[in-house]
């Protein structure tokens, strides 16, 4: 019910863009990036100027959630304005020879949204919800798709192919993908310019194999040689020093946010387009890449795969030129899940109803009354099954899900006084327990793709 209510309000609130000025909207999805892995988030082994430079000319949001923990569920969150609770896609999902299982064919989505708006819609990177071919082909929401349809096919960064639409397009395995993909991106902004577009950026970087060019890679390799003679192995070929070819993905895509601004401006689009930036969920540990040393969930407990806070909690970045305050800091407490709203309302189009999603327009433009959620859910089905919600500054997590009775084991935590989750204060506060009890329960719907598991029969 509280869930209906929340999309009612949304749905009655007055629009704050108008047909007259809707933007576009270009919307940069990191793969893996953590917390700490951008300079203006606290990251100190190496800069990202120019992402930085998005955040001192817009907003900076410090209390924003992904949609998972990990890729696909991310993603769906993301597309479709729901949280894992009902999602249909709520895990990695595999297909042969290549995909995750498909979203149903009539799905409603952002691109296919803000299509019946009058927008072009691209997507660029990495699609993870849909085979080739299958009913939810990224073709079939997107006018221009170039990338990697499969999630796995993307833990190698010198792929024997990329997908432009339904065309297999051929690769001799030797060409780093990142700056392709990042070509056809800045293409659709040229051929589009004239005409509201919405690009979606889905870029690999810095998911799974540690890979760069060594052009790259050796200026990295100087500064952190203590470390060259590590190997770092996942998928493709293996990588002398996995600590610099992070540095050397992370500043690689930083230049590329840079040439994608720098076009803006060129094209005369600049002061007409929102760009918002954010990554799909917590650093990872694969490749040999070494999150402790980056210290890339910065103050965060957990990692990819973990409901804590380093698992789902994100950089976002909004700018606006003379829409968004610059150098602005938001600690309003959003998700994944309220792109959908917010791009609705951005392209002055009827929200849907029986979302989670609140649009994000009157905290973007200090306008208005931003509605604020009655709690944050996730839910994961690996590794024991989990799940968490957030409520005020309160943060439950249960973990084991599989194995033991589901009403045991809920752990407590006060973010605003332990943003590492360090203390669990369940004991403490029975009442705020229940509370959150109350918040699992509602917010889980069955499905029959994804279970926990039968609980443990109490002796």
């Amino acid at each position: 019910m509280k869930r209906l209510l929340s999309v009612l309000l949304v749905c009655c609130f007055l629009p704050l863009v108008t047909a007259a000025d809707r933007p576009n909207i270009i919307y940069i999805l990191l793969d893996d990036a953590g917390y700490g892995d951008l300079s203006c988030y606290g990251q100190t082994k190496f800069a990202t100027p120019h992402i930085d430079q998005l955040a001192a000319e817009g907003m900076r949001f410090t209390d924003h959630y992904s949609g998972s923990t990990v890729c696909a569920p991310t993603r769906c969150c993301l597309m479709t304005g729901v949280h894992t609770g009902h999602s249909y896609v709520r895990g990695n999902r595999e297909v042969k020879p290549e995909g995750q299982a498909a979203m149903p064919a009539d799905i409603v989505t952002i691109p296919r949204l803000l299509k019946t708006a009058g927008y072009t819609t691209g997507a660029f990177g990495k699609w993870g919800l849909g085979a080739p071919g299958s009913p939810s082909d990224p073709a079939e929401h997107f006018d221009l798709f170039y990338g990697y349809n499969c999630q796995r096919q993307a833990h190698n960064y010198y792929p024997t192919h990329l997908w432009r639409n339904r065309v297999r397009e051929p690769l001799d395995g030797k060409t780093y993908t990142a700056p392709l993909i990042m070509d056809e991106a800045l293409q659709f902004v040229r051929d589009n310019k004239d005409r509201p577009f919405f690009a979606f950026l889905p870029l690999t970087i810095p998911h799974a194999a540690m890979h760069a060019p060594d052009d790259l890679m050796e200026v990295w390799r100087r500064k952190f040689s203590q470390f060259n003679s590590k190997i770092g192995r996942y998928s493709g070929p293996q990588v002398r020093n996995p600590i610099a070819a992070f540095a050397a993905m992370m500043t690689h895509m930083d230049d590329g946010v840079g040439e994608l601004m720098a076009l803006l401006q060129e094209l005369k689009i600049d002061e007409n387009t929102i760009v918002m930036l954010s990554s799909d969920n917590g650093p990872h540990k694969e490749g040999g890449h070494d999150p402790l040393f980056f210290d890339s969930n910065g103050p965060l407990k957990g990692h990819k795969r973990d409901v804590y806070e380093g698992g789902i909690r994100a950089p976002l970045i909004a700018r606006w030129p003379g829409q968004i305050a610059p150098g602005s800091i938001s600690q309003h407490v959003s998700a994944h899940w309220d792109m959908l709203p917010t791009f609705c309302e951005l392209a002055d189009t009827k929200i849907p109803a029986g979302i989670d999603g609140l649009s994000l327009v009157p905290e973007l433009l200090g306008q208005g009354e931003q509605p604020e959620h009655e709690y944050l859910y996730w839910e994961f089905y690996e590794r024991g099954g989990k799940r968490a919600v957030r409520f005020g500054n309160w943060k439950a997590v249960q973990l084991n899900l599989s194995g033991v009775d589901q009403k045991d084991g809920i752990e407590l935590y006060q973010l605003d006084a332990d943003i590492g989750e360090d203390n669990d204060v369940a004991a403490l506060h029975p009442d705020v327990v229940r509370r959150a009890r109350e918040y699992f329960a509602a917010a889980h719907e069955p499905s029959s793709f994804w279970s926990f598991g039968r609980k443990k029969k109490k002796k």
